[in-house]
């Protein structure tokens, strides 16, 4: 082998690594990801889609709001109400709504045990004790819901956070006070 070939050689390949790192980067952070909306607006459910819940005697006729919370910043800026819901059927829902935060890799609605805390303070304290995550979130805009398994006791949850789950950090939370 001539020595021109040997040095094309090395050349290429920190030339092919450099490609490969920056590929897995690319996957890995999704940074496209903060220049795309997914907005979503779904109505609030008249019964549950996993089939009405126990039945209970005592339900009032129409949708009752069993807690709220205000949306607030973490790791990106986020907005929006949380509302815990029960549903005619007993079954129970967790609504976001006017949501507006930032679109991230492997974003989650999370039931947490953890009390919300302003700034950096707040960003990764979620994970630390119990949580339930509710699903993906629908996109990072607008109204939507998530069903409250009926094996989840409310009583042991005391906010809501918008988990990156990828990263471990919070976009936003909000702490649930009774309605």
């Amino acid at each position: 082998m001539t020595e021109t070939k040997r040095r094309g050689r090395l050349r290429a390949t920190p030339a092919t690594a450099a490609a490969l790192v920056l590929g897995l980067g690319a996957y890995w952070f999704q940074p496209w990801k903060l220049w795309q909306d997914a907005t979503v607006h779904e109505a609030l459910p008249t019964t549950s889609a996993q089939g009405p819940a126990p039945p209970s005697s005592a339900l009032p006729p129409g949708p009752q709001t069993l807690a709220r919370g205000t949306l607030i910043s973490h790791e990106h800026t986020t907005t929006g109400t949380v509302e815990l819901i029960r549903l005619p059927d007993g079954s129970r829902t967790l609504r976001l709504e006017d949501l507006d935060t930032s679109n991230g890799p492997d974003l989650r609605v999370w039931l947490t045990d953890a009390p919300v805390k302003e700034g950096v303070a707040g960003w990764s304290v979620f994970d630390d004790g119990k949580h339930t995550s509710l699903g993906r979130l629908k996109g990072n805009k607008g109204d939507q819901n998530y069903e409250i398994p009926t094996d989840v006791n409310l009583a042991d949850y005391r906010s809501v956070t918008i988990w990156c789950d990828r990263f471990d950090v919070s976009f936003g939370a909000a702490a649930l006070t009774a309605a």
